[in-house]
C-alpha cells in the first residue's frame, strides 16, 4: 500500500497570529513538523497543503513540497482531501501543522491498522491516550472518545465520557489525538459531507465520520507532544528541544 503524509497548514490563526510561521529552534513550526514527519522513513511522500506562498517558499526551502489550495475551506480535513484527489495513494495521514514533536511510534501504530485490515472493514485510523489527570478528563477543550470490543470509535465528546454512575467503577478514560489516516475514497467521501447535528453541538468534525457510518479505529499510544495554538504553548516548545 501507499501512504502519503498531508499536513495541513493556513497562515492565519486566531488564538496565535502566523504560528505556522513562528521560529522553533530556529525554523518555522510548520518547518519542525514536516521534517519530524519526513524523518520518521515511513512515507511515500510528505506533502504541506497550504494557502500561503509564504509557507510553501517556507517548507521548499527545506527540501519538503507544498500544494497551494486553490481555494478556503474550513477545515484542515477539506483542505487535503483538495489536494489528495489528485494524488496516487491508497491512505492519508493527516497531521496537524502545528505537531512538530510527532513521533515514529504513533504514526506507525496508524499505519499498522490498514496493514493489518486485510477485509478493508476500516475506513479511518486514529490514536488516543489514557488520561491520568482528573483536569484532563473534565476540560471540555480535552476530546474524549469511548470504544467499542475493537477498538472502533463509539462516540467523541468534550464531556467527561463515559458517565461515572457508581464510583466503585474505575473506566479507563482516553484524550482523542487529532491525527487522522484515511483511505482515498473515505477523505473525498469527507470532504462532500455537511455538518452533522452531534458535530455542529460538540463542534468536532470526527462526529461527521461517526454519523455517516464510518468505521474510526483507535489505536492507545504514550504520546504527549506539544500542539502550537498559543504563546504559551510556542514557549513551551522552545523549552523543550
Amino acid at each position: 500500500m501507499k501512504y502519503v503524509a498531508l499536513i495541513p497548514a493556513r497562515l492565519g490563526s486566531s488564538r496565535l497570529p502566523n504560528k505556522m510561521m513562528a521560529l522553533l529552534g530556529g525554523k518555522p513550526v510548520i518547518v519542525q513538523t514536516a521534517l519530524a514527519v519526513k524523518a520518521t522513513g515511513l512515507f511515500d511522500d510528505v506533502i504541506v497543503v497550504c494557502d500561503s506562498a509564504i509557507i510553501a517558499d517556507a517548507v521548499q526551502a527545506w527540501g519538503i513540497k507544498a500544494i497551494r489550495s486553490t481555494k478556503e475551506h474550513a477545515s484542515g480535513t477539506d483542505r487535503i482531501a483538495e489536494a489528495a484527489a489528485s494524488i496516487d495513494a491508497d491512505v492519508f495521514i493527516n497531521v496537524q501543522g502545528d505537531e512538530p514533536f510527532m513521533q515514529k511510534e504513533l504514526l506507525q501504530k496508524i499505519i499498522d491498522v490498514f496493514e493489518k485490515d486485510v477485509t478493508a472493514e476500516v475506513d479511518i485510523a486514529s490514536p488516543m491516550r489514557v488520561i491520568t489527570e482528573e483536569a484532563d478528563r473534565t476540560n471540555p477543550n480535552v476530546v474524549k472518545v469511548v470504544v467499542d470490543a475493537k477498538m472502533n470509535a463509539l462516540y467523541f465528546s468534550r464531556a467527561a465520557i463515559p458517565y461515572l454512575r457508581d464510583a466503585d467503577v474505575k473506566p479507563t478514560y482516553y484524550r482523542h489525538i487529532g491525527v487522522y489516516a484515511f483511505r482515498k475514497a473515505t477523505l473525498l467521501r469527507f470532504a462532500t459531507l455537511a455538518e452533522t447535528p452531534l458535530e455542529q453541538a460538540e463542534k468536532l468534525e470526527n462526529l461527521r465520520m461517526l454519523e455517516h457510518g464510518m468505521r474510526v479505529r483507535m489505536v492507545v499510544t504514550d504520546y504527549t507532544g506539544i500542539g502550537i495554538d498559543t504563546a504559551d504553548d510556542l514557549e513551551k516548545a522552545r523549552l523543550s528541544l
